[in-house]
Formats: structure tokens, C-alpha cells, sequence
């Protein structure tokens, strides 16, 4: 009775709307004889939950159990054999209980009679808990495969987590959603981080920053007692910046909290708003005015750092993040921007990257000064810099814009208009660089250097290479930027007839069926499109996608337009591509407050997100999901994967799993 009563508690606690993910689990084999192998299960723990072990005392919370699935053709040898725990008086059932916390390993041993290769089959059934909430019940299913000739052993890579146990069309379904979700957000700050760090050394070459350099240096070299007072006092100064720049990025964060930012990346007005900054940002680049911030705030700080130490130094770093703000502030406004669209964490990331970009040559030259003799003398190649950022905004800016016409479906900014703006900006840019076109604040000079026409030839190479795309070519190099192919006056290009799977003409699609990216049949509506793949037969591959989602243009233009790829999606699935930023409003009668989040849920794209959300535990996209036609799920789902193999690999191995 207590323990009913417990889990009632925790279906309670549970239904808050939180997602926990405290338990990532992963399977293995090892052979140890002749015909006989173990089954390892790892559970891997999150700091402050613990997973109850398999032997609990009657009353107790749920111990962790295992259940094989039977088979002739492998016999379970033994009990299962768990890794040592913790064993302590339990504050809520008052009973001795033993868990595990960090990691636990469980052992079972099989014989092998059949022939090979072996899948085996099985669920764990666990509780896990906190200081302060507990998890429902959840069970889970695991997989290992023994395979090659003499029984060699093979590890099955399957992270699977707890929450990914969930109920799916009146069907129980795992997903291992959490992992890749955070695999995928994972890459995102690594690529907000290293394009901040370039971008900090752009802003290290602009004309007011780089002359700081050799002015800076010097002053703690020559007014230290010591070399090495230098040396700390540069140091100090370089992990000032950094700090500074952090604290930016931090406080973005706080104003606008981690999971919003994440929102504002598919909210059409923000969008609109970002692209006017960076159109701001851009003009002030190219010279057509400054941006400054009070002349007063840079006398404040001033007076502060000449009280010396390590609190001058650090207002030292501060009046340099503030008189070069007419360069950097561009740079940083926009890197907030772009690390706002990827939400989370992201901007504090982005800042880290930029600062430490700067930071480092301050530290490295006080250590090394002579190396400052190789640096070039400042000069108007600096304001060249300057002038490249500024049409690299430019064309940048008109992301966010386009994102906004995406999302709202408005079709003023095409494929093809979005193409020939970009056409139009890199081809000035090329103009500038061979010096054809000339700004007021320029340097007079009747030769360009070689950097500059190396530079110049590389811009004018893009600006041809971009020309094609105007008649349908793909230009796999930028996908993910431009509007997606189907988003087009010419969706295959002139004179070229739209047929989707089996050479379907656009007269003859399903009812609630368009032809979506490179002519693949898609629906989207869940229902509509899960009805059609019973009719027909087929499984379905659920797309969760958004139209302001980068990562989903780039895998449906480098990875669905392969033809072994695109041969399955046209022919042997039913695809169902569910829109979470669709603005569009729900019938009032349709809208509902959802159960999981407590948000109000109004718009078609907040019904797709509430489903992948209550389903499968993720809110990112890309997010694929390999159904039956009677909506079982056939593999584990699959986020971003960008490369072809294996996405290809996992969409054969679902559609094997139905056989």
C-alpha cells in the first residue's frame, strides 16, 4: 500500500512539466567461453539522482528488473550480477535500501545453442530519484547483438535514457531523444564557439583594437618591476577581457532565459528586429556612421583603472571593451544574435570564444615581445577589415529576414531573391576589394596588395559560384542559409516537370499531400499522413522540422538529395513533416492548455512541438522518428546527422526491423 501510494506521489511530481533525463543506459557483449557471453547494461547516473538496485525490501520504492525475452536459441545462465551500491536508511520508507549513484553495471550470462549472428532482446524496468523528486516507473527496452563467424562479440552502441519511455498513438515507444538532443546542441555551441573565436580575431584586426595591441603591450612590459610582473599583469589583463565578455553573454541569458532564446530564433518579429540591427551594425562598418557609447562612461572608467592593481587592470580591460565598441559592438551584437537563434547557454559560449580571441595576443606578446616586431604596421588595410565585416553583416542580415518570411509564409523573399541580393552584395564586396569602388573614409592609393587581391579573387569565385542557383542548382556550400528549394518561383529549376514518388504528377498527390523538398510526397498533418501510410502500406518517417531551422535545410540539401537516400524517402516511406514554428492559429475549439508544459498551446507549430515534446522528450530540430504504419516505432529516433552513411543505415535499419 505504501508503495502505490508513492507512485501516485510521483505520477504527481512527474506531471510538473519538466523533462528530467537522469539516466543515459548503454548495452555490450564479451565473450567468456566457448558459447557463452555476457550481457553488460551500463546505467550511467546523473550527479544527485541514484537508480534503486534490483533487491529492495518489500514496501520499498520499484528495484531496478530485467526481463528477457525467450528464445531456443540462448539460455540465461545464472542471476544477474549488479555492481556494488550504496546501502543506508531511507528517510521516506524507513527501510535499509541499496542504490547506485554515478554508475552502475549489471551482468547476465547467456549460453548460445543457435546459429549467428544473435539479437537479443530485453527491458529494464528502474525508479530513479533525487534530494528532492522521483521519477515514475519507466521501463525501457535493450538490444544486444552477437555477431561473426565463432561467436565473436560486438558492442551495441544503444544510449538510451530515461526519458524516453513514452506512450505513442495508444503504442508504447522508446526514444533515445535526450541524447541526441544534447549531441546536437553540443555541436551547435562548438560551432557558436569557434565562429566567435574567429570573429574575435577579426575584430583584433580592426582600426580600433589592433593599434591597442603594441600600446598595451608596452605598458605592462615597461612600467612592471619585472618580466614577469609583465607577464602576470597581461595575463590578468587578458582574463579581464574575457570575464567582461562572459558577463555579457551571461547576462543576455538572464534576460532572456536560456530555453526563450531558443523561441525568439522561429519568432518572426525578433527575426525582423535582428535584421534590422544587423543592417545597423553593417552601415557602421562601412563607414556611414559610429556607433559610441558615452564619451562620460569611458572617463569613469578611466579614473578607475589608474588606482593600479588588479582592480585598475581589470577597469584597464573594461575601457578597451568600451573605446573600441565602434568596432567590436557590431561584432558582438551580431554573435549575440546568431548565439540567441541556438538558445540555451549559447550566448555565454559565443562571448567566450570572442573574448578569448582577443585576450590571447595581450597575454602572448608580453611574454614574447619581440614578436611584435613581425606584427604589420597599423594602417588602411585596417579599415579594410573593417568594410569586409561590414558587407558580411550585410548579407548576413538578410538570414533573419528571410527566417521571418519562412515562418510567416509570406513568399516575398524567394529563393531567387534572396540569391540575387546575395549575388549583388559579394559582388560589390569583390568591386571593393580590386578597389573599382571606393568608400569616403578610404585611403587614397593607386595599387592593392596581393592578401587583397588574393582576398578579391576568392569574393569574386563565390559571387559566380552563388549565379547558378538562380536556375535550381542546389549549392550544397551554403545550404541551410538560403530559402530551402521548394521555397522558390522555380522549385526544379525552368522547363522541368514536378513528379514526386513513382513519377506522381502534382495533379495526381494524396489528399493533404504537397510535393515538399526535392520533390518528396510529404504531408503535414500527423493524422492525415499516418492514415495514408495504412492505405498504402508503408511506413511513415516523422519529420520535426521548423521552417527557420538551419539544421533541417542542411539535411534535407546534403543529406536527403543523395540518391540512395532519396530513393528511400520517395519510394519506401511516407513522409510527415510536422512544422513547430508554423504560426498559423489552431481552431478555438482544437487550442488546449498542454499537459506536459502548461503552455497554452494556439498555433499549428505549437501543436507539433507540444506532440514531439509529450512523445518522444525533445524540443530540437531536426528530429526523425521511424513509425510503422499502425504508429510502432521501428528504430531509435535519429536527430542531426550529417553524415550519409549513417543516416542511410539508420533509415535501413528501421525499415528492417518491420520484416
Amino acid at each position: 500500500m505504501k508503495r502505490l501510494l508513492f507512485i501516485i506521489f510521483l505520477v504527481s511530481l512527474s506531471s510538473q512539466g519538466q523533462i528530467y533525463d537522469p539516466v543515459q543506459w548503454t548495452t555490450s557483449v564479451e565473450k567468456v567461453g566457448k558459447q557463452e557471453y555476457s550481457l553488460i547494461t551500463e546505467a550511467i547516473i546523473e550527479e544527485g539522482w541514484h537508480l534503486y538496485s534490483q533487491k529492495v525490501p518489500e514496501d520499498g520504492p520499484i528495484p531496478t528488473q530485467f526481463t528477457f525475452k525467450e528464445s531456443p536459441v540462448f539460455e540465461l545462465l545464472e542471476g544477474i550480477q549488479e555492481s556494488e551500491g550504496v546501502t543506508e536508511m531511507d528517510p521516506v520508507f524507513k527501510l535499509e535500501i541499496t542504490y547506485f549513484e554515478s554508475k552502475a553495471v549489471f551482468i547476465q550470462r547467456v549460453k548460445v545453442s543457435g546459429a549467428l549472428p544473435l539479437r537479443i532482446k530485453a527491458k529494464v524496468e528502474f525508479m530513479v530519484c533525487d534530494a528532492e523528486r522521483c521519477l515514475p516507473p519507466i521501463t525501457l527496452p535493450l538490444e544486444f547483438i552477437i555477431v561473426g563467424p565463432g561467436g565473436e562479440a560486438a558492442i551495441l552502441p544503444a544510449a538510451i535514457s530515461t526519458d524516453d519511455s513514452e506512450e505513442h498513438a495508444g503504442k508504447e515507444t522508446v526514444t533515445s531523444g535526450s541524447v541526441e538532443k544534447i549531441q546536437t546542441r553540443d555541436r551547435d555551441f562548438f560551432s557558436i564557439f569557434v565562429i566567435a573565436f574567429f570573429s574575435g580575431f577579426a575584430a583584433l584586426l580592426t582600426p580600433c583594437v589592433f593599434p591597442m595591441l603594441p600600446l598595451t603591450v608596452s605598458y605592462f612590459t615597461k612600467q612592471s618591476k619585472s618580466r614577469v610582473k609583465g607577464i602576470s599583469n597581461a595575463v590578468i589583463y587578458g582574463i579581464s577581457i574575457i570575464v567582461i565578455y562572459v558577463l555579457l553573454g551571461t547576462l543576455v541569458t538572464v534576460l532572456f532565459g536560456a530555453d526563450s532564446l531558443n523561441a525568439l530564433s522561429t519568432n518572426p518579429w525578433f527575426n525582423f528586429i535582428f535584421f534590422l540591427l544587423l543592417v545597423v551594425f553593417a552601415l557602421s562598418f562601412l563607414g556611414a556612421f559610429e556607433l559610441v557609447l558615452p564619451a562620460s562612461w569611458g572617463n569613469k572608467i578611466d579614473s578607475k583603472a589608474d588606482k593600479g592593481g588588479y582592480i585598475g587592470i581589470f577597469f584597464m580591460a573594461l575601457a578597451l571593451a568600451i573605446v573600441s565598441f565602434s568596432c567590436t559592438g557590431p561584432i558582438v551584437g551580431t554573435l549575440l544574435v546568431e548565439a540567441a537563434s541556438k538558445g540555451g547557454l549559447a550566448p555565454v559560449v559565443g562571448m567566450a570564444g570572442f573574448a578569448l580571441a582577443i585576450a590571447l595576443p595581450f597575454a602572448i606578446f608580453a611574454a614574447f615581445p619581440g614578436w611584435m616586431n613581425s606584427l604589420p604596421k597599423s594602417g588602411g588595410w585596417l579599415n579594410t577589415v573593417k568594410v569586409f565585416l561590414g558587407f558580411l553583416e550585410l548579407a548576413l542580415a538578410f538570414k533573419f529576414l528571410s527566417n521571418a518570411d519562412l515562418v510567416l509564409q509570406l513568399h516575398l523573399l524567394k529563393r531567387e531573391v534572396f540569391l540575387a541580393i546575395w549575388i549583388a552584395i559579394f559582388g560589390a564586396l569583390g568591386l571593393y576589394l580590386f578597389g573599382r569602388i571606393k568608400l569616403s573614409h578610404d585611403a587614397p592609393s593607386n595599387a592593392i596588395s596581393v592578401s587583397r587581391l588574393s582576398l578579391g579573387l576568392l569574393v569574386i569565385t563565390f559571387t559566380i559560384y552563388l549565379i547558378p542557383g538562380l536556375w535550381g542548382a542546389p549549392l550544397k556550400l551554403i545550404s541551410g542559409f538560403p530559402p530551402p528549394m521548394n521555397y522558390s518561383e522555380s522549385p526544379n529549376g525552368f522547363g522541368v516537370a514536378i513528379t514526386g514518388a513513382e513519377g506522381v504528377l502534382e495533379t495526381g498527390l494524396p489528399e493533404g499531400a504537397k510535393f515538399g523538398p526535392h520533390n518528396i510526397v510529404s504531408f503535414l498533418d500527423y493524422k492525415t499522413g499516418l492514415a495514408y501510410a495504412q492505405k498504402v502500406g508503408k511506413p511513415v518517417l516523422l519529420d520535426f522540422t521548423g521552417h527557420a531551422c538551419v539544421n533541417c535545410r542542411k539535411m534535407e540539401e546534403r543529406v536527403w538529395s543523395e540518391p540512395e537516400v532519396l530513393e528511400i524517402l520517395k519510394n519506401e516511406v511516407v513522409l510527415i513533416s510536422l512544422y513547430v514554428d508554423d504560426k498559423r492559429e489552431l481552431p478555438e475549439n482544437e487550442q488546449y492548455v498542454s499537459e506536459t508544459t502548461g503552455r497554452e498551446i494556439k498555433s499549428i507549430g505549437n501543436k507539433w512541438s507540444d506532440f514531439q515534446i509529450r512523445h518522444y522528450q525533445a524540443n530540437a530540430q531536426p528530429y526523425y522518428v521511424l513509425l510503422d504504419s499502425e504508429g510502432n516505432q521501428l528504430n531509435e529516433p535519429s536527430a542531426y546527422e550529417p553524415n550519409i552513411e549513417t543516416y542511410r543505415l539508420w533509415l535501413e535499419e528501421g525499415l528492417g526491423s518491420q520484416e
